[in-house]
């Protein structure tokens, strides 16, 4: 699969660094920084990048005019990030091109969460978002599981289990990955269908739930197991 790559554009070389050790947390690698709009025309010319995070006042003009330049060569989504917070400044920068705009300060995590919906969208994935779906099979089979081709019924050695909608889906994820980790964001935007930013207590809520029809013993785990900091991951004996 290719590796995303992205264009950071701001001349605060601070904050494009810390955008950069942000991005690569959240498994991006290929992440270019650029301080000036010629710097940045060059880069996306050579890099051809999949996403770019655009500051609308650099040295050398206004991030506008790099979009408009962008647009005429690329549909790639653009981030415009800046310290203006009125919204005509917004409508300007969705108006030229642009696809989304955050103001500073803002959170680098917050920033990630966008460009991973923005890529979505664009049909791109970042690696460790991406889910194996094998939609081939008439029924699931996985350890004591199973589940029909249309994924609205789940059974446990035979038995049907009583699940909602939601956790029918999140058993779906779990089923066509088995002992892979799978991030809180990445379950909920393929269950829920929306960005994940500050949906954490939500997924916890529906695992522990789910845990609680799955598991023998709902609070000793063995099938959906918790694996800190990282997500969660249905274990089946090999």
């Amino acid at each position: 699969m290719q590796e995303t790559i992205i264009l950071v554009v701001d001349d605060e070389a601070d904050l494009a660094n810390l955008l950069k050790v942000s991005l690569q947390k959240e498994g991006f690698k290929y992440i270019f920084t650029a301080g000036t709009i010629s710097e940045a025309w060059t880069l996306f010319q050579t890099k051809n990048p999949d996403i770019v995070l655009l500051d609308v006042m650099l040295p050398d003009g206004e991030g506008y005019d790099l979009c408009r330049r962008i647009r005429e060569n690329s549909h790639v989504p653009v981030l415009f990030m800046s310290a203006k917070t009125e919204e005509i400044d917004k409508i300007l920068g969705l108006a030229i091109g642009g696809d989304d705009y955050i103001t500073k300060p803002f959170s680098p995590k917050e920033v990630a969460y966008r460009v991973k919906a923005q890529l979505r969208r664009a049909g791109y994935q970042a690696q460790d978002t991406t889910l194996i779906l094998d939609t081939e099979k008439d029924v699931i089979e996985v350890g004591p599981f199973s589940m029909n081709a249309d994924e609205t019924e789940v059974h446990k050695d035979g038995v049907l289990l009583e699940l909602t909608a939601k956790e029918v889906g999140l058993m779906a994820c779990f089923m066509h990955n088995p002992n892979r980790i799978l991030s809180k964001e990445t379950l909920f935007e393929r269950v829920w269908g929306e960005d994940f930013y500050g949906s954490d207590n939500t997924v916890m809520v529906h695992i522990r739930r789910l845990r609680e029809k799955v598991e023998n013993e709902p609070s000793n785990p063995v099938f959906i197991t918790t694996v800190k900091g990282l997500g969660y991951k249905f274990v089946i004996a090999k």
